[in-house]
Order: C-alpha cells, then sequence, then structure tokens
C-alpha cells in the first residue's frame, strides 16, 4: 500500500517525485550488483573491438605520422582519458545512479537535460556510424558469395547504392530487435563476444604475419614525421589535435560511464575493469590495425610487376578480399558482432537513459532506444566519415569540446565541492537540495557555456564555415587541444561561480550509502 501512496517507495527512494523517477533510472538494489572486474573488463573489450577504432591509426598515418608514433597517441590518448572515466565511473558505484541523475546534483533537476541530451545527441550520430559499418560487412558479405550482386549505381543525394542502403536497413533491424531486451542484456552480449573479438583479432594478425612473411614495409617506415621527414617540424602540430580527437573518442563514455558502473559490486571492480579493458584493448587493436594494414601490401601487391598494393584500412573491404567462403564468412561475421557490442552499449544506454530522464512517465527503455535507432538512421552517417581530417578533427575534437566542460563541471562538482557525497532523495525531489533556480544550477549552465565557447571560432574554421585568416591563429591553436581547455576550464569557473553565486539549498549532504 505504500507505493500507492508515495510511488518513490517502490523504487526505493520513498518520497521522490513521479515525474523524476521510475524503473529505469532509479537506485540500483544490492542484489543488482553483480558485475566483477571481468565483467567491466569485457564491457570495454566489446566496445573497443570495432571498426572505427581498427582505423583509428589509419587515419594518424594518413595525417603523416608513422605507426608507432599512431600507436603511442591512441595509448596516450586512452590513458588520459581512464582517469575522468574511473573518477565518473566511482559516482555511479557509490550511488547506484546513472549518468543524467548523476548530473542532477550539479545541473539541478531540470538542468541535467541539457548535458544529458547532448550527450545523446552524440551518441546518435555514433549510433549511425556504427549501423553504417556494421551494414557494410553484411554488403561486403553477400557480394563476396554472389560476385557482386549488390553493386549498383548510388542514388541520388543519398551517395551509396541500393544494395549498401538495404543491410544498412537490415542491421538496423537487428539492433531495434535487441533493444527489446534491456540492460541486463548488454552484459551477456559483452561477456559473449569478448573473447571471441580478442581470438578474431589475433587470428587476424597472425595470418598477416604468415602471408607477408613479416608485416610489409609500413613498420619499418618513419612516417613523414621521422628522422629526416619532410614534416618532421610540423610533428606537434599534428599530434596535438590527433590526441585531443583520440581523447575525444571515449570522451562520450567518460561522462555516462556511470550507466554501467552502477552494476559493478564495488569500487574496485569498476576500476580494474575499466583500467583492464580500455587502455590496453585500444593499443592492442591500434597495433593490430597497423600491423595487419602493413601486411597488405605484400599479400595484395600486384603479381605481374610485384609492386606493392595499396594499404587496406578498411576491415570490411579487406574481409572480402581474404578469399574463401567460410573465411570470408567468419571474418565478417566477427565485423558485425564487433559492431553490435560495441553500438548497444556504447550508444543506446546513454540516450535511452537521458530520454527516460526527459519523461520518466512516458519514456522507458525500450522507448528510449527505438528512439534512439531512428535518429541514428537518418543522420547520412556515411558522409560523416568520408576523409580522415574531418572525422578526426571536425567530428572527434569538435564533439569533445563540446562534453569536455560538461565532465569538467560533474567532477569539480562530486569530488571538490561535494566530496563524493550526494543527497539521494534530493536526487529525486524538485524542492530538494538540487532544485536550484527552478530546477537549473546558473553555476553549472554558466560555467559549461564558457568552457564550450573558446574553442567555437576553432570548430567553425575546421569545419569550412569560416575562411583562411577570418578567425585569429589563438583560436585554431585552443581548438587543437579542445577537450582539455574545455574540462579545465569549466572545472574551474563552476568552482568560482559556486562561491560567488551559492545556491540557496545546501550544496553538501550526508552520504548515501549504495543500495
Amino acid at each position: 500500500m505504500a507505493s500507492l501512496t508515495d510511488p518513490g517507495a517502490a523504487f526505493g527512494v520513498p518520497g521522490a517525485d513521479p515525474d523524476l523517477i521510475n524503473d529505469d533510472i532509479r537506485p540500483v538494489r544490492d542484489e543488482e550488483r553483480h558485475w566483477s572486474v571481468m565483467s567491466m573488463a569485457a564491457l570495454w573489450i566489446g566496445m573497443v573491438v570495432c571498426v572505427p577504432t581498427y582505423t583509428l591509426a589509419g587515419g594518424l598515418i594518413d595525417q603523416g605520422m608513422s605507426w608507432w608514433q599512431a600507436v603511442l597517441t591512441i595509448m596516450l590518448a586512452n590513458l588520459i582519458v581512464l582517469v575522468p572515466m574511473i573518477l565518473n565511473g566511482h559516482a555511479g558505484t557509490a550511488h547506484g545512479v546513472p549518468f543524467p541523475v548523476l548530473a542532477r546534483a550539479s545541473f539541478g533537476v531540470n538542468g541535467a537535460h541539457i548535458p544529458s541530451l547532448l550527450r545523446a545527441l552524440v551518441a546518435c550520430g555514433w549510433f549511425g556510424i556504427q549501423t553504417w559499418f556494421g551494414g557494410f560487412s553484411i554488403y561486403q558479405l553477400v557480394n563476396a558469395v554472389s560476385g557482386d550482386a549488390l553493386v549498383g549505381a548510388d542514388l541520388p543525394l543519398l551517395g551509396i547504392n541500393p544494395g549498401e542502403l538495404a543491410c544498412y536497413l537490415f542491421f538496423w533491424g537487428i539492433q531495434v530487435g535487441i533493444i527489446y531486451k534491456g540492460v541486463e542484456s548488454i552484459r551477456k552480449l559483452e561477456d559473449l563476444a569478448a573473447p571471441f573479438l580478442i581470438a578474431i583479432g589475433l587470428a587476424l594478425l597472425g595470418w598477416a604475419y604468415v602471408r607477408a612473411d613479416g608485416f610489409g614495409a609500413m613498420l619499418a617506415n618513419q612516417g613523414q614525421f621521422g628522422p629526416g621527414g619532410a614534416k618532421e617540424g610540423q610533428f606537434w602540430a599534428v599530434f596535438a589535435p590527433s590526441l585531443t580527437g583520440m581523447v575525444g573518442f571515449w570522451a562520450t563514455l567518460s561522462l555516462n560511464i556511470p550507466d554501467f558502473t552502477r552494476y559493478a559490486k564495488t569500487q574496485r571492480d569498476q576500476v580494474l575493469g575499466q583500467a583492464i579493458g580500455l587502455p590496453t584493448t585500444m593499443t592492442l587493436f591500434a597495433f593490430i590495425s597497423v600491423a595487419v594494414t602493413s601486411a597488405t601490401t605484400v599479400i595484395f601487391a600486384d603479381p605481374a610487376t610485384g609492386a606493392p598494393g595499396a594499404p587496406i584500412w578498411d576491415p570490411t573491404v579487406l574481409a572480402g578480399k581474404i578469399g574463401g567462403g567460410l573465411t570470408v564468412g567468419v571474418s565478417l561475421l566477427a565485423l558485425a558482432i564487433a559492431t553490435l557490442s560495441t553500438n548497444i552499449a556504447a550508444n543506446v544506454v546513454s540516450p535511452a537513459n537521458a530520454l527516460i530522464n526527459a519523461a520518466p512517465q512516458r519514456v522507458n527503455f525500450r522507448v528510449g532506444g527505438l528512439v534512439t535507432a531512428g535518429l541514428g538512421l537518418v543522420i547520412l552517417p556515411w558522409k560523416l566519415i568520408e576523409t580522415t581530417g574531418g572525422y578526426i578533427f571536425t567530428w572527434l575534437v569538435g564533439y569533445s569540446a563540446l562534453l569536455g566542460p560538461i565532465g569538467g563541471v560533474m567532477l569539480a562538482d562530486y569530488f571538490i565541492l561535494r566530496r563524493t557525497r550526494l543527497d539521494r532523495l534530493s536526487l529525486y525531489r524538485r524542492d530538494g537540495a538540487y532544485q536550484y533556480t527552478r530546477g537549473f544550477n546558473p553555476a553549472a549552465l554558466l560555467a559549461f557555456g564558457l568552457g564550450v565557447l573558446p574553442n567555437v571560432p576553432g570548430f567553425l574554421h575546421q569545419a569550412g564555415l569560416f575562411g583562411e585568416g577570418v578567425v585569429p591563429a589563438v583560436f585554431d591553436t585552443l581548438y587543437t587541444y579542445a577537450w582539455f581547455v574545455g574540462t579545465l576550464s569549466a572545472a574551474g569557473l563552476y568552482l568560482l561561480f559556486m562561491r560567488l553565486m551559492p545556491p540557496a539549498s545546501p550544496t553538501t549532504a550526508p552520504k548515501s550509502e549504495p543500495t
């Protein structure tokens, strides 16, 4: 009967406002905390092993780096982003709440919609990109076994042929079916996919080494920035935005990682699991990418002249050229599973929770996931990744400039201002400690806006909206460090504004115990 008079009691938060809670965004219960170190590591392995991460090193090499510079840049970036990943993950494990609810503490119960929906928008973009890669692997498989039956002229405006479009829609439909299974199905999917994907990656590495009698010339190449290289003096000009772009690649998950760590058994499980799963797998996969791609120049050399073949960076294209129906089928199946395991975990949970947070009484995980899938369907993702420069310096760096300040505000609020203590009831009430001004915290919103602002001119220049000479060089320089500039400036400004404009409600409360 208590749940009839107090709807929040049914979700473990007596006194909660019904329009701020439902079964998907309530604090997790003790019996639901069963994600171990290996569960967290498997989650990351499943998310890391996908086509976009395979092509990251290729994008850096295309910009002039040698293979080892590209691999080390990726490793360093992932060690950096691991820090906010673990720190934000702490709140999920300690208090059992997802990212949109955690954001209420710093942005306010209404203001939290801004960071959560911005994160959701980026996830929708990534959902479309990953769906494109998954559909294209199916496209390659069908053509490999049917003699290019799906090859045809591109459709007007879309820029892809009907076969590519059909495979894109087919793979999209598979994911929509999985969305109905809920969050726990993601853990099971990752646990099954992780060892399979690592085994496939190592098998691909072995195949390339044997077929090429080594890994080819690329691994001996110093790149454009190596000793005596024509662009040696320009290395740092490419390294800085490349590092920022690689950090930005997972800046998305560094915000909504509480969506997953709230299911971790202990802080040790989430910390060790992420440390084992993220930087190690990203570095290994980057090396597999450059080593296999280097070998393709030998494996697919011109049989008449012996001239090296063009390096094949796209694993979906490589899978179609490996030869042998069974081999092609296994390779493309692995690509489809890799894409599926990444997309469902990384790009459905966050926007689904953001939409639930916006309307808990009308939206559940299924509805939020379907809306995400719908938005990802119509963004024409193949156009986002047409060039490596546009992919790394506009897409990755651009959204890192947007998401970095959000992370800066939340980390400063949780660790410095509140010292990890949250009033759990206030997270689900409109008259509690996080109501601020009509549900919005002016200090957080102002710090976020000012954190984004310095990177806007550089982004507009990089995106081609401003011509050369229009944007002062200092803004281009700031943009190369967009995530770092946004994160640090927003964190500092937030703490300053909270001192200058203290909220009427208390900023600290007794630490709530994990449920």
